[in-house]
């Protein structure tokens, strides 16, 4: 696999542990709102690894306010951060993908925010509603091209970012009760779902938006 992204620390040592336990990784790093640095990593994916079966975009970004505060660089950036990557990475390659004429799979990663509208979140929760209406529309498109477009769209994860906010009972019990399972997403509950829309057992599943959120978006 190859893995991008800007943060080159980052990708040396998530490359080298998946070296070590076997696997065949390598990294290039780029920033996904860059046209050129888009072609330059897929080049460097095809030139190391001779094509692109599957492709999954996963950046993101995230800021909040009230709509009449909120900067318009702000929301800029994160519609770049959250779309403009995404559709930059489809566009290259579904390119390499048409062209090697033996499928593919595509995996997007929205949010619980592209289904359910959050106040102060006008230009996240759009972001990536986007994010799921584009799997929508190049399932579509690719479709004829025995290319599988889904979605993935987690909810709240535990993560190594914001640990105090995890650590916080008064958010802890806020998010805990909206989840009918009772806590948050680790990473081997999105690493199921990654797998099988990676798979052939999804060969006949196309425009899926899967929400990983212990049921956040029930009801």
């Amino acid at each position: 696999m190859m893995l991008t992204g800007r943060n080159f620390s980052k990708l040396e040592q998530i490359t080298k542990e998946i070296q070590k336990d076997g696997g065949k990784a390598e990294y290039s790093a780029g920033d996904p709102i860059v046209h050129n640095d888009v072609k330059r990593v897929l080049k460097a994916t095809i030139d190391t690894f001779g094509g692109v079966d599957i492709l999954i975009t996963a950046a993101g970004l995230n800021t909040n306010g009230p709509i009449h505060e909120l900067p318009d660089e702000e929301w800029e950036t994160v519609m770049d951060a959250n779309v403009k990557g995404t559709y930059l990475f489809c566009k290259e390659v579904g390119k390499v993908m048409m062209n090697q004429a033996r499928g593919g799979k595509v995996i997007l990663v929205g949010f619980v925010r592209g289904k359910v509208g959050l106040g102060n979140y006008t230009a996240y929760c759009p972001s990536k509603a986007a994010v799921h209406l584009m799997a929508k529309s190049l399932a579509c498109e690719w479709g004829p091209h025995k290319i599988n477009v889904n979605c993935i769209a987690p909810g709240v994860f535990r993560n190594p970012i914001k640990t105090s906010v995890f650590e916080d009972p008064v958010f802890n019990k806020m998010v805990l009760g909206r989840f009918p399972i009772g806590r948050l997403g680790e990473p081997d509950d999105f690493i199921g779902a990654v797998l099988f829309l990676s798979s052939k057992a999804s060969d006949w599943m196309t425009d899926s938006i899967m929400y990983i959120d212990g049921g956040y978006t029930a009801g």
